[in-house]
């Protein structure tokens, strides 16, 4: 018996396994991409809570640019809220230079208020 074997009908290779020819099978190759803080805390919100979701997109190869897409977008929100609150409250270079630690209570509020927003419309979503 041949040891492979092309199936004209449905495009696959086939490798005797024994008695038995079973489908060469291999996942598409996925680019890797650096997955940040947001990224992962999403892979582990999935992990916990979407299982289904998550074992498709590894199925199809499409979790680590999945990923890295919601991570993309989560700092991109992030970032710009925390300019956005600073100047709707009016926390500027000068408060710094004046009051820093002033300066540095309301920043970690602001960045705490922004990293609640973005957990909630993006990551946890």
């Amino acid at each position: 018996m041949e040891k492979y074997k092309y199936d004209e009908n449905n495009g696959l290779w086939y490798e005797l396994q024994g008695d038995y020819y079973l489908p060469c099978l291999k996942l598409p190759v996925e680019e890797q991409v650096h997955i940040g803080i947001w990224g992962q805390r999403h892979l582990n919100y999935l992990r916990e809570n979407k299982r289904v979701l998550l074992s498709s997109l590894q199925f199809i190869g499409k979790l680590n640019g999945y990923l890295a897409d919601i991570d993309s977008q989560a700092d991109k929100m992030f970032k710009q809220l925390v300019k956005q609150i600073a100047e709707r409250e009016g926390i500027t270079e000068q408060l710094k230079s004046a009051e820093q630690i002033a300066w540095v209570c309301r920043m970690n509020n602001i960045r705490n208020r922004a990293m609640e927003i973005v957990n909630t419309e993006i990551i946890y979503k």
